[in-house]
């Protein structure tokens, strides 16, 4: 059997703005998923009250980290720049 090889393919350094893109977009899916787990929580049955719990606990550490570092990089997400993303992500 001969050894299978892969074409090695470029790789290409992202632009400040598709960092920052990147970033925001980040934001509003730990966002999302944060309220998910929230709404999940209050209706959660006795043996996933634990999961539920450790899922919000495990999101608001990742939006505070994503947010810092937004913040740092002197990104503010606005409303119209999150309806752009919105949008441009459908």
């Amino acid at each position: 059997m001969h050894p299978e090889y892969l074409k090695e393919s470029k790789v290409i350094e992202k632009t400040a703005e598709q960092k920052k893109m990147e970033l925001l977009v980040s934001i509003m899916k730990s966002k999302r998923e944060l309220d998910a787990a929230n709404r999940n929580f209050e209706y959660a049955e006795s043996e996933l009250i634990d999961y539920y719990t450790y899922q919000i606990k495990a999101m608001r550490s990742k939006l505070d980290y994503l947010v810092k570092k937004a913040k740092k990089n002197g990104i503010a997400l606005d409303m119209i720049s999150e309806i752009e993303i919105r949008l441009n992500e459908a």
